[in-house]
């Protein structure tokens, strides 16, 4: 393995996916980047994910190091900061555990950071893979995130709220001024998701840029069924509700016409149904952006470090993780 300075550290956060979590390790393994390590931080219930990971250690030992890590406590957003404090890498790069990534999936996000010194955090595309194009004909949703083109956010040139975790990447030295994800927000935490639209906010606050880049891609295996669909919906508005309303609350001007836009948006969308069909459609996610707000509302906010902080009536609980029913991708093995 290359004894040059460590690169790029790989973080993958896993919560009792044994069908996918495997054929995602591997495809991260099989990158063409010299200089990479692995970290898996696992909040499973079995052993099953610890000895899938084992398995590949043992295969891919001479070409890269997988690290194993068991947390006790789940959450996306705690299982982000944890990989970040056990891995060295100058630059992060998360991905998830039903997801497939390319060969030059490394190789893309250092050119992206290498081309931008004030770059500190990069999205890119999470695609629906081609074995799975047909199934939204049954009902099947597969959470995607399209970039149309490239867009890059920095003060004074704008932000707009969009982001998956799934695909991202981040420079080490931004966490000497945005201080981790707020482990209230995202998948099992109090405050169900937009971990990430918040991590994008925080990064513009700091002064650093985000950017969205089209060329780094991968593909999406984790599903949610018809039944399952309303359930993420709901975790989207009520993470989204308390994104916003968090940093109103540390007076940010901008965050406050960023949620006054999306309201506007929302009621045009109620209003056009009103006229077209003489009824209010009564937006279920508007009802959970409503909700996120009074559910942050329990918590304290660190105005310095825009963190949710616990009080008597909020707690830093362990929620349910999204639904997503696996899908394995049949040519990689284990």
């Amino acid at each position: 393995m290359s004894q040059e300075p460590l690169k790029i550290s790989v973080v993958i956060c896993t919560r009792d996916r044994p069908d996918t979590v495997g054929q995602a390790l591997e495809s991260v393994a099989e990158c063409d980047f010299p200089s990479f390590d692995v970290h898996v931080m696992d909040q499973s219930t079995t052993n099953a994910t610890r000895e899938i990971v084992e398995s590949l250690a043992q295969r891919f030992q001479a070409k890269v190091r997988l690290n194993y890590h068991h947390l006790e406590k789940a959450g996306l957003s705690r299982a982000y900061n944890a990989g970040a404090r056990a891995s060295g890498g100058a630059l992060i790069a998360y991905t998830d555990d039903d997801v497939v990534v390319p060969r030059d999936w490394l190789s893309r996000i250092e050119r992206a950071f290498d081309a931008d010194a004030n770059l500190g955090l990069l999205f890119g595309q999470v695609l629906v893979p081609e074995s799975l194009k047909d199934v939204a004909r049954d009902g099947v949703v597969v959470p995607t995130f399209i970039i149309e083109k490239r867009e890059r956010f920095a003060k004074g040139e704008g932000f707009r709220v969009c982001a998956m975790g799934a695909n991202m990447a981040i420079r080490r030295s931004l966490l000497d001024r945005v201080v981790g994800f707020d482990e209230a927000l995202g998948g099992g935490g109090p405050l169900r998701s937009s971990q990430d639209f918040d991590f994008a906010y925080r990064t513009y606050v700091s002064g650093m840029a985000v950017l969205l880049e089209p060329d780094v891609k991968v593909d999406h295996y984790g599903t949610r069924t018809e039944a399952q669909w309303p359930a993420t919906l709901k975790a989207y508005g009520i993470g989204d509700g308390a994104f916003y309303s968090k940093h109103i609350r540390c007076g940010d001007v901008h965050a406050l016409w960023l949620f006054t836009r999306r309201l506007l948006h929302m009621g045009a969308r109620e209003a056009k149904h009103l006229l077209t069909k003489g009824e209010l459609k009564r937006d279920q996610y508007t009802l959970n952006l409503i909700e996120g707000v009074r559910e942050g509302s329990k918590f304290a906010v660190d105005r310095r470090t825009r963190l949710y902080r616990e009080t008597e009536r909020g707690k830093m609980t362990v929620t349910d993780a999204n639904a997503v029913t696996a899908t394995q991708k049949s040519d990689r093995r284990v």
